[in-house]
């Protein structure tokens, strides 16, 4: 899948409806400070591994922030498939409703595995991302995936696990310290590391 971008601009926000940036001021040991922070939303991510190919199944997005701050990528990156948290599901059904948009498999809400929660962005946004583990075949792939339609641009990929510690200590390939935290749970899981 091709990613062009053209006429990139940026410009002050005023009404994010996923983002709120925000200037902090706290005492903090009894000094006076203050903080630049962005309110974002918390998510889900999931690692997919798929028992068929022996692979991870990944999506490419392009990200407008990693454009911003280099240029000299594309913007696209590497990532588990995830999403916001904003419906009134639990994790596990958002996770389930993420992994059908964007890699096109049906993964029931219990079938899905919690590996942990941690904060993303800490030092100016903080969000929580909860990362679950689900396992995949091609008995379970309904259609292509790629994310909501004129919302979103997916490419899904899978990487096979051979070639996995590979990426991961590729620095050509934009990639998310979630898929390198889940890529590496896996490995050292299955004793590959």
């Amino acid at each position: 899948m091709d990613f062009k971008v053209e006429n990139f601009k940026c410009s002050e926000l005023i009404d994010g409806k996923f983002v709120k940036p925000c200037f902090a001021t706290f005492k903090l040991n009894g000094e006076d400070r203050d903080w630049e922070i962005v309110k974002a939303s918390d998510s889900v991510a999931i690692l997919i591994y798929n028992q068929d190919s022996d692979s991870f199944v990944c999506v490419k997005q392009f990200r407008p922030a990693v454009y911003l701050q280099d240029k000299s990528t594309t913007g696209v990156t590497l990532e588990l498939c995830a999403g916001i948290l904003d419906k009134d599901l639990s994790l596990e059904e958002i996770a389930s409703e993420e992994i059908y948009e964007e890699c096109g498999f049906k993964v029931e809400a219990d079938k899905l595995s919690k590996i942990t929660s941690f904060y993303t962005s800490v030092g100016f946004a903080g969000s929580k991302q909860h990362l679950y583990f689900a396992e995949v075949n091609e008995s379970m792939r309904i259609n292509a995936g790629g994310g909501v339609a004129g919302e979103e641009t997916i490419e899904v990929v899978e990487i096979p696990l051979c070639k996995a510690k590979e990426v991961m200590y590729d620095e050509s390939i934009p990639k998310t310290p979630g898929l390198l935290y889940a890529f590496n749970w896996f490995l050292a899981k299955k004793g590959n590391l």
